[in-house]
């Protein structure tokens, strides 16, 4: 079994434990995500269906297929680029920290890391001191990856 198929076996999983339903065209779409180590915007995944699949899947369709996959805690909007990533942790039975996405601003490759609580805390304290209310925990820190920096040196 491939290492794509072992993941969306995982969500599926995920899925009917938490009384959803994994359709043929949301693991489609999450396979394209999972396959990715960039982060995908709606059109992107549309091309990917069509070139992986044969199958013109609609915008609005792509849209409500990610707003799912989002609720159910399998994909993360990246809301800096307005894309989207596959979750990291779709194959892990234990809890994590608060998400953090590097993202390279060479090539876009995204990798999802965590974060301790207590540094969010320090964070959303921070922000209250200075007046702010934090809206969302996830971070989202443009980065460049150790490869495009290397081709840079």
């Amino acid at each position: 079994m491939s290492q794509t198929a072992g993941i969306l076996e995982q969500a599926e999983q995920h899925c009917r434990e938490r009384g959803s339903r994994m359709t043929e065209k949301r693991k489609r779409v999450l396979s394209g995500l999972v396959d990715s180590d960039k982060a995908l915007s709606a059109y992107e995944l549309i091309d990917y269906c069509k070139e992986q699949f044969g199958e013109n899947i609609p915008a609005m369709s792509i849209y409500r297929i990610l707003a799912f996959l989002e609720e159910e805690g399998l994909v993360h909007k990246l809301n800096l680029a307005n894309k989207y990533v596959a979750c990291a942790h779709i194959c892990c039975d234990h809890s994590h920290g608060v998400p953090q996405f590097l993202i390279c601003g060479g090539c876009s490759k995204v990798k999802e890391i965590t974060v301790n609580p207590a540094m969010i805390s320090e964070l959303k304290k921070s922000a209250e001191q200075a007046g702010f209310t934090m809206m969302s925990q996830q971070l989202e820190m443009d980065c460049l990856c150790d490869e495009c920096m290397g081709s840079a040196a």
